[in-house]
């Protein structure tokens, strides 16, 4: 566990968030953390989160930052340690596990709000309705502890050195000045279900090729093969190429994104440009990526949303399969997006 050191203690009440992840609950969580150091102005604010998540909030006035390693129960209990020490004030629990409900009790807060009625709680919605986007169960969170809502909008802020080193990247490959897709054909390796076939993807790239459009996929290490097949029929492989925050950033650049339900698909949003996301075994309506509910691509089959992170064999994927990369490219072309 790692304290960050790059804020003074503020005298006054002590209040702790938890937010541990994923990576795309982390980013759907970002205006709450700026609405409650609003609200908490004066006070002194600690958000406990991974290691991974820290650059997507090192930008964020006011806020100390504490990380800790989730494996291991040497990292557990030293974390439990932590929180006995602490004296906290209130508690929001933006996660909702039955580990960040520990640590909520073991704060012995007198204000601890979380998602659910609880034993850790002190202050929990009223159940509502069956089907909510993460962004309102997190406000629900908010509204029970008697804050106002966030609103559903924030561009992460970014410094020169990282807006340099994307331009840099741009500049090396040729790219700079050219209307880009970005577009990220991976996802969880635990959830390969939420995949758009790798053909697909790859037809779709091309006849975007052949409109003009500069192609550039996006992924992480686990996803360099993939991306490296990809690239090799047409645009760049720029897997593991950025960092988060660098990721936002590299958004900016583009026409538009195309993505799997996955994390980058959340950090993309944060630069504002259109998020074609394209979903089957997930349900939209609870994770589509902030302000692009309207650029939500699937095919209506019966069997989806199933949850499945595998699709049982006999159901041949068929809600993914099943969305043709013409569809897809029509759909696109409806929105001007394709004119020069």
């Amino acid at each position: 566990m790692t304290p960050a050191a790059t804020q003074p203690a503020v005298s006054g009440r002590h209040i702790l968030i938890i937010k541990l992840g994923a990576l795309g609950d982390v980013v759907l969580a970002l205006p709450l953390i700026e609405q409650l150091l609003r609200h908490h102005e004066g006070e002194q604010v600690t958000l406990l989160t991974a290691p991974s998540w820290r650059q997507l909030v090192t930008s964020f006035p006011g806020l100390e930052i504490v990380t800790f390693e989730r494996r291991g129960a040497g990292s557990m209990l030293r974390l439990f340690n932590w929180l006995l020490r602490q004296q906290f004030d209130a508690v929001y629990d933006l996660q909702g596990s039955l580990r960040s409900r520990i640590m909520t009790l073991l704060t012995q807060a007198d204000m601890r709000a979380g998602p659910q009625a609880a034993l850790a709680y002190t202050h929990a919605p009223i159940p509502g309705r069956d089907v909510m986007h993460a962004f309102d169960r997190f406000n629900s969170v908010l509204t029970a502890a008697g804050v106002a809502v966030a609103e559903p909008g924030l561009r992460l802020p970014s410094d020169a050195a990282t807006g340099s080193r994307v331009t840099h990247w741009l500049q090396r490959h040729g790219l700079a000045g050219k209307p880009l897709v970005l577009v990220h054909a991976g996802g969880s390796p635990a959830w390969p279900s939420k995949r758009w076939p790798e053909q697909s993807f790859s037809e779709l790239a091309q006849a975007l090729a052949g409109q003009g459009l500069a192609v550039v996929w996006l992924g992480s290490a686990a996803e360099r093969d993939l991306n490296r097949r990809l690239a090799r029929t047409v645009g760049v492989d720029a897997t593991a190429a950025f960092s988060l925050a660098e990721l936002a950033v590299l958004g900016g650049h583009a026409r538009f994104v195309l993505s799997n339900d996955s994390g980058p698909m959340h950090v993309l949003a944060l630069a504002g440009v259109p998020v074609y996301a394209l979903f089957g075994p997930t349900d939209w309506r609870r994770s589509h990526a902030l302000g692009q509910q309207d650029n939500v691509l699937y095919n209506p089959v019966e069997c989806s949303p199933c949850h499945l992170p595998v699709c049982p064999p006999q159901r041949a994927h068929a809600c993914l399969a099943g969305l043709a990369p013409e569809v897809v490219l029509a759909r696109i072309e409806a929105d001007g997006l394709l004119a020069p």
